[in-house]
């Protein structure tokens, strides 16, 4: 489910009876200078027994049995995945209609836990307030590699790929460009030539495709990264405004890599 699908689902969530929603809102981002050596683990264990304290001080037993279990599946999610935490954990959970709604965002919030009878979504709206639905397009020699985001998350990927052969762009599928291109070096030059000869056609071909996905997927925000004479051909084909520009070539790269030069 789309992430603004979603939290609109969130907003109409409330428990029968009682409380019965944990909101765990956890920031991990290793560049803050109180989180160099993990200090989250900490916060996590300590915020997460609090609520346990809280509950048991008020003495609800069905209410502390069920915390316990999503305490320990919240702890189990988030220590399970500590190579995906990029600036921050967002989780809702709830053994009421078994609500599981877990996003790692490259974007940073104030670490907080709440027990209510709905989900806690104060810092999650602000987010898509701040931080609309985007696009980030990669355009290198060969190939254009478009990020679908929303909140930090990438929530699609499309890659596009030149075919030499037909000169036209095509979904990237089986043998990767550089071991289709290693059949000899006269065939390669052929190919770098072709292309720098019309990389303005190209371009304005594929351009096409991306003004159909801003329209579809309501992006509101689009970057390009890539080498500056790729991004400045590309920006001046597109009919939709670039709202920045990364120049660096990012298309090997981790798309956690990516976001964080988007978004640092």
């Amino acid at each position: 489910m789309a992430l603004a699908k979603e939290l609109e689902a969130l907003k109409d969530f409330r428990c029968s009876e009682g409380k019965c929603v944990l909101s765990v809102y956890l920031n991990t981002d290793r560049a803050s200078k109180n989180q160099q050596k993990g200090e989250w683990k900490i916060r996590l264990k300590n915020g997460l027994k609090r609520l346990e304290e809280y509950l048991i001080a008020s003495g609800d037993k069905e209410q502390l049995k069920s915390y316990k279990k999503l305490k320990r599946k919240v702890d189990k999610e988030i220590k399970g995945n500590q190579s995906q935490l990029l600036k921050s954990v967002v989780i809702f959970a709830s053994e009421e209609q078994n609500l599981w709604s877990v996003h790692y965002l490259q974007l940073p919030v104030e670490t907080n836990f709440h027990w209510e009878t709905a989900p806690v979504l104060d810092q999650l709206t602000k987010l898509q307030e701040d931080f609309p639905k985007s696009a980030i397009i990669m355009p290198s020699r060969d190939e254009i590699k478009i990020y679908d985001i929303d909140l930090g998350e990438v929530k699609d990927t499309r890659v596009y790929q030149f075919d030499p052969e037909s000169e036209d762009w095509r979904f990237k599928t089986g043998t990767a460009a550089t071991e289709r291109m290693a059949s000899g070096a006269n065939h390669v030059d052929y190919y770098e030539q072709r292309f720098e000869e019309n990389l303005y056609r190209f371009y304005k071909e594929i351009a096409g495709n991306i003004e159909n996905m801003y329209r579809e997927r309501e992006w509101k925000v689009v970057y390009l990264v890539g080498e500056p004479e790729k991004v400045r051909t590309l920006k001046s084909q597109l009919k939709v405004e670039v709202h920045g520009a990364i120049n660096k070539n990012l298309n090997n790269s981790d798309a956690s890599k990516v976001l964080e030069e988007v978004f640092q």
